[in-house]
C-alpha cells in the first residue's frame, strides 16, 4: 500500500459510518442534500441491445421555512426531480424537470423507507424491488426493478470520502443490476421492454469543499461485476479527489483509494445550445484494468437552470475492454464544465 493511502486509511471516519437498513433507504431532512438517483438502460425482451436510456433524479434539499414551522404548506423541504429519456437509434434526449416544496401525501420524500414523490414521479421501495413512475414530454415510464443482491455500500462501510479533510464526506450506497421490465409509451407508441438499472442514494453535509465540480460512471457490467469510479476536479481542472468501487459476484466489494483512479478525458464534444465543452469519451484505470468508455451518443445535456441552476451531462455510456469489446453498459454524469453546482 502506498504511503499516501496509508494516511488516508487513517483519516478519522464519523460516528455512527455504518449504514441502517431499512431507515437509511428513507430520507435524512436533517442534511444540507440529499438525492435518489435511479438510471438504466431498456431494450427488447428477447435479450436484444439497448434501445433507450433513462435517468429519474430526486433532490431534497431543506427549504425556507423554519423545521418547527407551525403551518402543514409551510416550505421546508424543496424537492427537484430531473427526468431523461435517450432514444439511442435515433440519438436524441427527451428531459423534464421539476421545483416543489414539499407537501404530505403529494410532494415528499419519507423517513423510515424510500418513498418519494414528485407529484406523479415517484420511487418506493416494495418488498425486495423498487417501482418507478415518470413522464415527459411525449412520454410515460413505468418500472418495475428487482434487487438481487445487499446495497453497495460506498467507500469505508457507507462513507464515502470526497476530500482530505474528514468533514469532507458523503454518506452513500447503491444498488447496481437492478433486474428491470419496463412499460415506456413514446409518441403515442408502447414498448414493452427489459434491462439493467442502477440506483443511487447519497446525503452530505458537505460534498465538493473546494473542488467545482465531478466525473462520475457506473456501469453494470455484462459479467454481473458493476463498477463505480469518480473524481472531483478543481477550478484549474486538477483532480481533487477520486475513489470507486468494484463489485464482484462471490466476492468481497472492493472500494479503491484514489491513487489507485485514473480518468483521463481522450475526446471533447461542444454544446451548441449552452457552448460547453464536455469530455464523452474517456481512458479508465483502476483496480478493474484499463477501459474505455463511450457516450452513446453527444448530445445528452441537461439544462437544469429552471430547477437547481444546473447545467450538466447525463447520459448513456458504452465501456469496453483493452481490446475493443464492449463489456457493460451504464451513465456517465459531468458537472462543474458550465459552472460549480449551486446546490453543492
Amino acid at each position: 500500500m502506498k504511503r499516501r493511502t496509508l494516511l488516508l486509511a487513517a483519516l478519522p471516519l464519523p460516528a455512527q459510518a455504518a449504514l441502517n437498513f431499512p431507515h437509511d433507504f428513507g430520507a435524512h431532512p436533517a442534511t444540507r442534500i440529499e438525492w435518489w438517483y435511479l438510471t438504466g438502460l431498456l431494450g427488447d425482451r428477447d435479450g436484444s441491445p439497448p434501445r433507450f436510456g433513462y435517468q429519474l433524479t430526486f433532490f431534497r434539499v431543506p427549504g425556507p421555512a423554519a423545521a418547527g414551522h407551525p403551518s402543514a404548506l409551510a416550505a421546508r423541504q424543496l424537492l427537484l426531480g430531473h427526468v431523461a429519456l435517450s432514444d439511442l437509434a435515433a440519438r436524441r434526449m427527451i428531459k423534464a424537470q421539476r421545483l416543489l416544496r414539499g407537501l404530505p401525501g403529494v410532494v415528499e420524500a419519507r423517513v423510515g423507507d424510500c418513498d418519494v414523490r414528485l407529484r406523479d414521479w415517484t420511487l418506493k421501495r416494495e418488498g425486495d424491488g423498487y417501482r418507478a413512475a415518470f413522464t415527459g414530454p411525449g412520454f410515460t415510464m413505468e418500472l418495475e426493478l428487482a434487487t438481487p443482491d445487499a446495497p453497495l455500500l460506498q467507500g469505508d462501510a457507507g462513507i464515502s470520502r470526497k476530500g482530505p479533510l474528514p468533514a469532507q464526506f458523503s454518506r452513500y450506497y447503491s444498488r447496481p443490476q437492478l433486474l428491470t421490465q419496463a412499460a415506456l409509451r413514446l409518441d403515442g407508441r408502447r414498448h414493452s421492454l427489459a434491462g439493467r438499472a442502477w440506483l443511487d442514494h447519497e446525503w452530505s453535509d458537505s460534498v465538493l469543499g473546494s473542488a467545482v465540480g465531478w466525473d462520475w460512471l457506473g456501469i453494470n457490467l455484462h459479467d454481473g461485476r458493476a463498477l463505480t469510479l469518480f473524481q472531483l476536479r478543481r477550478k484549474d481542472g486538477t483532480r481533487d479527489w477520486a475513489g470507486g468501487s468494484l463489485r464482484t459476484p462471490g466476492q468481497p466489494d472492493r472500494s479503491f483509494a484514489p491513487d489507485e483512479v485514473d480518468m483521463t478525458p481522450t475526446r471533447q464534444w461542444t454544446s451548441p445550445a449552452t457552448g460547453t465543452r464536455w469530455p464523452v469519451e474517456w481512458r479508465l484505470q483502476s483496480p478493474a484494468g484499463e477501459l474505455r468508455l463511450l457516450a452513446a451518443f453527444d448530445a445528452q445535456e441537461i439544462d437544469a437552470r429552471g430547477s437547481s441552476g444546473l447545467v450538466y451531462w447525463e447520459g448513456a455510456a458504452r465501456l469496453l475492454n483493452g481490446a475493443g469489446q464492449e463489456i457493460g453498459w451504464g451513465y456517465l454524469e459531468l458537472t462543474g464544465y458550465a459552472g460549480r453546482p449551486p446546490l453543492l
